[in-house]
């Protein structure tokens, strides 16, 4: 099943501020099928605020993993996704959600102030995952340019 996913994953990304300045780097192939192999690829990554891990996919939904000392945050962008992709399953799991129903609405799941010490409130997540229109890549970009690493986002995925 792993590597059905890789094939699927639009953006595996850490980000990490270092010496005052964003890093960017991709994840490494074949950690993105499951939210605790994400969490020990963002281990070794050096930050003062903590290593910022995004992934995409499938045009479907995003997972934000914050790893900052001992401590996880999560957010699943849309909940709907458990049924289907692995990753999504495993951050639900991790957040000890319930399985959701099959009429259940998109929305997300997890930590909504994840970044909020960053200046990315929760207000300002929740505006971005209310846009229908706007898929999961291109969501993470809006993040990353209210982050400050737009551009490096872009060179890096685009």
């Amino acid at each position: 099943m792993e590597d059905d996913l890789q094939g699927e994953v639009d953006v595996a990304v850490a980000a990490y501020r270092d010496e005052g300045g964003w890093q960017l780097t991709r994840l490494p192939a074949g950690v993105t099928g499951d939210i605790e192999e994400v969490e020990r690829a963002l281990r070794p990554f050096p930050s003062e605020c903590g290593v910022i891990g995004m992934v995409a996919v499938d045009e479907d939904f995003f997972v934000l993993v914050r790893v900052w000392g001992r401590s996880t945050l999560l957010l699943l962008s849309d909940i709907t996704a458990v049924d289907e992709w692995p990753l999504a399953s495993s951050v639900a799991d991790e957040l000890d959600l319930p399985d959701p129903e099959d009429d259940d609405e998109p929305q997300p799941a997890g930590d909504m102030e994840i970044l909020a010490d960053l200046g990315v409130s929760a207000i300002d997540l929740a505006v971005m995952l209310d846009d229908p229109d706007a898929y999961p890549d291109e969501v993470l970009g809006d993040i990353a340019e209210r982050l400050g690493f737009g551009d490096a986002y872009q060179a890096l995925v685009g």
